[in-house]
């Protein structure tokens, strides 16, 4: 082996070295800090995740039109964010193959000095993802069209004829057509720009050009149907699918560039000189040339590409990144898996957002702690029991509070109007299959478990649930359902406008032993501060097996005593020595500051800030200490 040829083939050891350790780190960060599950749990925040059945009704209905087949592959890999590694493996797989397309480009162009344009498809994939939106059909219908234009590039380089190889592009127009829909004008105008600006081929160029719109037109409109606007736009950026949705618009921009940058690097490399590419390769080869002799020896090279390469990319984590959205959206993944301490860890940042606290609520209820560090986060009495009527129907996870509560009425017509908006989705179709087996209504909840046991992830438990139903009718040894039944009421009432007091009071006429309903019922009048329905509520606590009076019942119950001077009854428990010493001291700093509110907060809010003294006082809770 001659120097030279050691030289390369060292040089792409290397490469291929540092790209496995990229995307290595690539799919590390995906997998263990975005976390794909939480974009496939989205809680009605993402509009357009997909749904996927497995039936051939499902699938002839999505191949039955243009970029059908490659809607239905997208929904089919997007599943798999469901299991946070397995996703994070599809998107690696994805961004590798884009980098790799691209690469192949610009090299077949005779532009290896921009090779590290590559990794611009990466990038954008990192801000996606970092923001927490979802644009995997979209994506997707990039990596297709680049792919087709690699085959093009390849298939025709051994072409003599124009005649061949127009022949071969009307033929990967109508499959690509087919497949990916609009994402076939992308490839399209790569090809077009290929061949005029590049090889100067220009009736080949041109006539190219014509079948970039012919085909569309006659493929979309005249053969299956479709609206014009349809034909040419859907799977791009401009859909009206993404347009539509505000919430679908988030990151369109990055969107935008993945599918301009390609056709601008062309126009770009040849817009300004006489001969195509020969003074900019010139310029940048003369240049990398320079950097090369001062950066050192080959590994040293590499080594400082990779870290340039780093830096722009944890530059781009960093501006893209969201904490206030993944809060949410982390919280709305654990709430919806019941999986209370990780709600309460991943909701440990201030936030004021209404579904993050009333999830908090929730977990802090079921972990034991609604009654010790409700007062930790902001609270207001909106968000203790949520309902459909505030900011529509974004998450779904706050109907679960109405469920856990024995309110299966409400939920259902909730639910029932959330797989309008967002369609069958799993997480959906399982809360609606649990509220009918409580009902009792077995017709209605084997359709759901039906339509469960078609999705990827959740058949297993519905055909658990389908198979008992065989075994046991009435679901009597399902511990869950049964007590579900026992709190659920007799009475029904509206989605909107009701009054959470009385409905908590229902609850407990229905069954005094509904723990929920009886802290959710305290709650509520410490948050609205009506103290005396509030001492009236705490002194039926021995209906249930406390072993101790929870810190703030205290607090609300000493400001009642301090208020009034009047006793309150609780059989079996007392008054400890330490709430008292704190309310008093407590009234001594505010009585420091004469009383004065404004000029008492700074000290108050530093030692009681998450105290109900604190809340009953000033109305806000959860300043941190």
């Amino acid at each position: 082996m001659s120097p030279t040829s050691y030289s390369r083939s060292h040089k792409h050891l290397t490469s291929l070295f540092l790209g496995l350790i990229f995307f290595i780190l690539f799919y590390s960060y995906l997998w263990l800090y975005i976390d794909l599950r939480l974009i496939y749990s989205c809680g009605g925040i993402i509009t357009n995740f997909p749904v996927f059945v497995k039936s051939w009704v499902f699938f002839r209905d999505y191949v039955s039109h243009p970029g059908g087949a490659l809607e239905y592959g997208s929904a089919f890999l997007s599943q798999f964010f469901y299991i946070g590694w397995a996703g994070a493996l599809v998107v690696t797989v994805q961004a590798w193959f884009m980098s790799e397309c691209v690469d192949y480009i610009l090299r077949t162009l005779g532009l290896s000095v921009l090779r590290c344009f590559r990794f611009v498809p990466v990038v954008i994939l990192l801000i996606i993802y970092t923001r927490y939106t979802y644009h995997f059909y979209t994506t997707m219908a990039f990596l297709v069209a680049l792919l087709f234009v690699c085959l093009y590039l390849r298939t025709t380089f051994f072409l003599a004829s124009n005649h061949v190889r127009l022949i071969v592009f009307v033929i990967m127009s109508i499959i690509l057509y087919y497949v990916a829909g609009g994402a076939y004008l992308l490839y399209a105008v790569l090809v077009v720009l290929y061949e005029l600006l590049f090889k100067r081929r220009f009736p080949l160029g041109l006539l190219c050009l014509f079948l970039a719109v012919a085909v569309p037109y006659v493929l979309g409109v005249l053969l299956f149907g479709g609206s014009v606007i349809n034909a040419f736009s859907d799977s791009l950026p401009f859909s009206w699918r993404i347009l539509t949705f505000e919430s679908r618009k988030e990151s369109i921009t990055a969107i935008y560039v993945l599918y301009l940058f390609l056709p601008l690097t062309m126009l770009s490399s040849t817009l300004y000189l006489k001969t195509p590419g020969s003074r900019i390769q010139t310029c940048l080869r003369s240049w990398v040339k320079k950097a090369k002799v001062s950066a050192g020896p080959p590994i040293l090279r590499s080594l400082l590409e990779s870290f340039v390469l780093l830096a722009i990319v944890f530059a781009t984590v960093v501006f893209s990144s969201n904490r206030e959205k993944k809060t949410a959206f982390s919280v709305h993944h654990y709430a919806c898996h019941r999986m209370w301490p990780e709600v309460l860890k991943a909701a440990r940042h201030p936030t004021e957002n209404p579904f993050v606290i009333s999830a908090v609520n929730r977990a802090l209820y079921h972990t034991g702690r609604l009654g010790y560090d409700m007062f930790c986060w902001p609270q207001h009495p909106d968000v203790l029991l949520p309902t459909g009527e505030d900011r529509i129907l974004v998450s779904w996870h706050k109907f679960d509070t109405q469920i856990d509560l024995g309110l299966m009425n409400m939920a259902e017509r909730n639910l029932n109007e959330c797989t309008q908006v967002f369609g069958e989705h799993p997480m959906i179709l399982k809360r609606l299959a649990l509220i009918n087996m409580v009902k009792a209504n077995y017709d209605s909840a084997r359709i759901y478990l039906g339509a469960l046991s078609k999705t990827l992830f959740h058949s297993d438990w519905a055909n658990d649930y389908l198979a008992l139903l065989q075994s046991d009718p009435d679901l009597s040894t399902d511990s869950r359902i049964q007590y579900l039944r026992s709190v659920c009421p007799e009475k029904d009432y509206a989605v909107i406008g009701y009054s959470k007091e009385k409905v908590l009071l229902d609850l407990l006429e229905k069954n005094d032993k509904n723990r929920m309903a009886f802290e959710y019922l305290t709650a509520w009048h410490m948050l609205t501060r009506q103290l005396e329905k509030c001492v009236r509520s705490i002194e039926h606590l021995n209906n249930f097996e406390y072993p101790e009076l929870p810190v703030l019942y205290e607090e609300a119950l000493l400001i009642y005593v301090y208020g009034t001077k009047k006793p309150v009854q609780l059989a079996g428990h007392q008054l400890s020595s330490k709430a008292r010493q704190q309310i008093e001291n407590f009234s001594r700093i505010f009585n420091s500051h004469k009383r004065n509110k404004q000029e008492a907060f700074g000290e108050l809010a530093r030692d009681y800030g998450n105290s109900y003294f604190f809340y009953h006082v000033y109305g806000i809770s959860g300043v941190r200490k």
